[in-house]
């Protein structure tokens, strides 16, 4: 890794970086680029566990302010400060919570995951459009309606963890950006909140000014800019979600490109000219530009394997098994009941039967059978509307398994990659600097 101070001795000129920062479930990091999106410097810091107790997955928004300065700390320490230009902060999608307009939390932060809003979901069922990214118990929307019952402040602000991390670098509070406010109800197609909302009781001062991802919302406050040496004019800009920063940072950026991520769940995106919205199928559309990223989550991924595998076992049957000759197993490997995408069913069970007597032959067959909701995915958004891919990019911990790429790349039919750059936070930084 190389770090540039003062003069680019390649330009012969002072060089602006940009900094992204990633708030991802078990870290915060931070990557400094440069205005040739060159990698300069890193950082990261761990995050502990949410609380959690059933459906409840919550964390004191403190915390995740606390890891972002204590990463801060340690980036601006292998770079120049003074040269940075910009900075972007992206966070887990529909992470919430409820605060003052000083930005004081009023409520813990109810976590992507979080799925106690199960009657909050109803009342959303029964008031917004049927194709509304805020369907569901998980929905930053339902987040808001079950956290205002906590409370009896009734100016309240609702924001999501981009949100008010952005708004406690800048001093200011109230605003979010495109892809993060899709699940509160934002409508991207009309670039406004939709009137629908107050029938749920909602006040316009009690949701965000939204903006596009990238926009500059305001300057790092004086106290910051000391305490990191950054610029007193130094701009914050809107953020995004986690999986959309790493959508940019694979490099996808011609229609028709389409990234895998393949980490604990199965989550793709395809760029597109034209938004895609099908809640009955879990398929949603982020604004990207003038571009739309369109994709969906399956509850399936890394997390059956590790159930029945640990690394050692991972490492060895991937040598062992072999991709060009299937099992003929029909699996549809889900970790527990339940599934979001391609199939909306919460009562889907797992289907691992029959387990062969071989476990290379087993973990075989669970890679065809995720591959296989891969392959149904990219149709279903094809069906919809959403370009097939021309390529994939894949991401994540499953972008290291040689042969699970190979099974995916003959399940597809289009080539599969490894994407050059994997973090969010690289991400975050290309946003910063524009692009």
């Amino acid at each position: 890794m190389q770090t540039y101070f003062g003069a680019n001795p390649k330009y012969g000129q002072t060089m602006n970086l940009f900094i992204g920062i990633d708030v991802g479930t078990s870290a915060c990091r931070a990557c400094a680029i440069d205005e040739h999106a060159a990698v300069l410097a890193e950082a990261r810091t761990d995050l502990p566990a949410p609380a959690r107790n059933g459906a409840r997955v919550e964390q004191d928004a403190r915390v995740w302010w606390r890891t972002l300065t204590d990463t801060l700390d340690v980036l601006c320490k292998r770079l120049n400060p003074a040269q940075v230009s910009r900075i972007a902060v992206d966070g887990t999608s529909a992470t919430l919570l409820l605060c003052d307009k000083h930005g004081t939390p009023l409520t813990p932060g109810l976590m992507y995951n979080d799925a106690r809003s199960i009657s909050e979901a109803g009342h959303i069922l029964e008031t917004a459009p049927a194709d509304c990214a805020a369907q569901g118990a998980s929905s930053s929307l339902a987040k808001l309606l079950y956290l205002r019952q906590t409370i009896s402040e009734p100016a309240y602000l609702a924001l999501h963890q981009a949100d008010w991390l952005s708004g406690m670098l800048t001093g200011r509070f109230g605003i979010s950006d495109e892809n993060n406010a899709l699940k509160l109800g934002y409508d991207p197609l009309q670039r406004r909140w939709p009137d629908w909302l107050s029938r749920l009781d909602i006040k316009p001062e009690q949701v965000p000014v939204v903006c596009p991802a990238g926009s500059p919302i305001g300057t790092l406050s004086r106290m910051l800019a000391k305490r990191w040496n950054l610029p007193d004019d130094m701009e914050v800009v809107a953020g995004t979600t986690d999986s959309t920063a790493g959508f940019i940072a694979a490099g996808a950026d011609v229609t028709g490109t389409a990234v895998t991520a393949l980490g604990s769940t199965l989550v793709i995106k395809v760029l597109s000219d034209q938004p895609v919205f099908a809640a009955r199928f879990g398929v949603y559309s982020h604004r990207l530009g003038n571009r739309w990223l369109v994709g969906g989550a399956s509850n399936a991924g890394g997390a059956t394997l590790t159930k029945f595998f640990n690394p050692c076992d991972i490492r060895r049957y991937t040598r062992l098994i072999n991709p060009q000759q299937t099992t003929g197993l029909d699996y549809y490997p889900l970790p527990a009941a339940g599934e979001r995408f391609p199939l909306a069913d919460p009562k889907l069970q797992p289907r691992l039967e029959p387990r062969p007597w071989s476990d290379a032959v087993f973990f075989q067959g669970i890679l065809e059978g995720l591959a296989t909701i891969e392959q149904r995915g990219y149709r279903l958004l094809a069906e919809l509307g959403a370009p097939y891919p021309q390529k994939v990019l894949t991401v994540g911990g499953g972008a290291k398994n040689a042969a699970w790429m190979r099974i995916r790349e003959q399940r597809l039919a289009v080539p599969v990659t490894t994407a050059a750059h994997q973090e969010a936070a690289f991400g975050a930084a290309l946003l910063a600097l524009g692009l």
